[in-house]
């Protein structure tokens, strides 16, 4: 099983340097890169192949001297990053592979061979660079396959060690309803389940807004290539990079519980992107990040040898009632509804919750769904629905 821990460095004068100079040639190789492979296609519609690149890479560095104090295996990651990205923008027709800046706010290198940890000591050793101070949150047990090093904007230095441990991957048992809950996310509450449990909307972002608009006041009064508007970039950046641990934080203690709690997890495939061009809404749902939390959600339960069940986007699960009637008329606004069938009350987010759930094992074809009347509460082993709104 492959795994991921992140560290924190500190490095020296001396590597400090060193690193900086790994950031940019793996930069300055990763543009010059892109250029030949753009040029060929766009003048002689063809492509160049990332072993090509190898080769003139070799030859690079013999007129710039200065790529010979960086490790050979950044470099040659650097293009093989770039390969992929190109092969993704063809094979997925999004994001074409664009230059990279030196103002960006994150740089990376990756360091695929010949990196060692000291628990002991508190060291990390990288080649061309050597030992640096680390502070270990953790520890782990097993093979290093590469080792990402990444300047944030704030320039704190991070490594994202990849692991193959030696940890077992469990086999996942088969779905039962009994230990399955429905997730319906929303904006009013992150998270309705559906065991009648609501999760709360932290909302990092909009408690932050005022200062983070009061701080990009300040950086854009400062004068262009001043340090002071240095300064004033780095606050910004600090009070971004706190909205965004804040929120990663939360998202990581929720997943896990939730995942530890069930057996199998229930959820929408959203379409987050389309969501996102409604210009009133996009900022508010960008600060819930339910793509970030669906794909914790899923590789945190293929580690505990959990179940992840995904629903199509257009299913009706706030609008069918438990006597099959569809409720066409319904609207975001309409927080509770009333089935014109049956008269019975629901609070529509408990509903999609338990809905979720009905969907997603009639995928599965793990209960029987003989028709749109069956009700959740008459299928053997399926949840029943809650009538109550929780108590908030």
């Amino acid at each position: 099983m492959l795994k991921a821990y992140h560290y924190r460095l500190y490095p020296n004068a001396t590597q400090t340097e060193l690193l900086n100079k790994h950031f940019g040639s793996v930069r300055y190789v990763y543009n010059w890169a892109l250029g030949i492979k753009t040029n060929a296609y766009q003048l002689e519609s063809k492509t160049v192949s990332r072993f090509e690149l190898d080769k003139q890479l070799t030859r690079l560095k013999t007129e710039l001297t200065w790529l010979g104090e960086i490790n050979a295996q950044a470099l040659q990651a650097s293009l093989r990053h770039l390969d992929s990205a190109y092969t993704r923008f063809f094979r997925e027709k999004k994001g074409f592979p664009r230059f990279k800046s030196k103002k960006d706010n994150r740089h990376s290198f990756q360091c695929p061979q010949n990196c060692k940890v000291d628990f002991a000591a508190g060291t990390l050793q990288l080649p061309k660079i050597g030992r640096i101070n680390v502070v270990f949150s953790r520890e782990f047990t097993g093979t290093i396959k590469t080792v990402t090093v990444a300047k944030s904007a704030t320039g704190k230095v991070f490594a994202s060690v990849l692991v193959e441990t030696d940890d077992v991957v469990l086999v996942k048992s088969a779905p039962n309803p009994t230990t399955a809950v429905g997730i319906d996310v929303g904006l009013k509450y992150f998270a309705t389940l559906s065991t009648g449990e609501v999760i709360a909307n932290p909302r990092f972002l909009k408690k932050s807004l005022k200062k983070l608009r009061r701080l990009s006041r300040q950086h854009s009064k400062k004068q262009k290539g001043s340090s002071n508007r240095n300064k004033s970039k780095i606050r910004l950046a600090r009070q971004h990079e706190r909205v965004t641990n804040q929120r990663n934080d939360f998202l990581h203690k929720t997943s896990t519980a939730i995942t530890k709690r069930y057996g199998t997890v229930c959820v929408e495939n959203l379409n987050i992107s389309g969501m996102m061009k409604n210009s009133r809404l996009s900022r508010a749902i960008a600060d819930v990040s339910w793509g970030s939390f669906v794909s914790m959600l899923e590789y945190k339960c293929d580690w505990q040898g959990k179940n992840l069940v995904r629903i199509g986007r257009f299913e009706p699960s706030s609008k069918l009632c438990t006597c099959g009637t569809i409720n066409h008329s319904l609207t975001l606004k309409d927080r509770v509804w009333t089935c014109s069938r049956c008269g019975v009350t629901h609070d529509r987010d408990i509903l999609a919750a338990n809905n979720i759930v009905r969907f997603a094992f009639q995928k599965q074809n793990l209960i029987g769904m003989d028709s749109a009347e069956s009700t959740l509460g008459e299928r053997n082993g399926s949840l029943s629905l809650s009538q109550e709104s929780p108590s908030l």
